[in-house]
């Protein structure tokens, strides 16, 4: 009994040492669909929670639409109702994979890669290929990347009225501190 017992023990702990995945539910998803000089059409997420594995270089992330805060509740009640009708879409998510990634190379420099994968916003997947920073402090990986995405490929309908205050060249950007779990 003992020996089944260490042995299961062994395997569990070999398991969680092979296991190398990082995580958070506090990263930060900023999005800017603002033209120059006309209102401000920004929102930021607090709470997108996101999984890497260090072993794979896999990334996957998850933001719920409602929890983008806006400087005007107007303007978020207009972007949850009207454009991302999050009742019936309530998330984003990315599934992807960090290209060519080599866990042993990460380290306290910031280190770019590729990531591509399949981004699903408002119902519809798209798959896009951006940069991805990586950097190793302190036991946690601090992952940032910039891309932009069309409202047009994601079937977000801009009315007529104020499309012109619309970028169509909608600006994200990522910021997640990932830790062992």
């Amino acid at each position: 009994m003992k020996r089944i017992l260490i042995v299961a023990l062994s395997l569990l702990a070999g398991e969680a040492m092979m296991s190398q995945k990082m995580m958070t539910r506090s990263g930060e998803i900023k999005f800017d669909a603002s033209m120059p000089d006309l209102v401000e059409i920004a929102g930021t997420n607090t709470g997108a929670s996101c999984i890497f594995d260090k072993a794979t270089g896999e990334f996957v992330a998850l933001a719920l639409i409602k929890s983008f805060k806006f400087k005007s509740p107007l303007m978020e009640e207009h972007f949850n109702e009207n454009y991302m009708e999050s009742s019936k879409f309530p998330k984003a998510t990315f599934k992807g994979k960090i290209d060519n990634f080599d866990a042993a190379k990460l380290n306290g420099t910031k280190t770019s890669y590729d990531l591509e994968g399949d981004l699903t916003i408002h119902g519809v997947t798209k798959k896009i290929k951006t940069k991805i920073t990586l950097v190793e402090n302190a036991g946690k990986v601090i992952a940032t990347s910039n891309f932009s995405v069309k409202s047009k490929d994601y079937a977000i309908e801009i009315p007529s009225l104020v499309k012109e205050k619309f970028a169509e060249n909608i600006k994200v950007s990522l910021d997640f501190s990932l830790e062992a779990k």
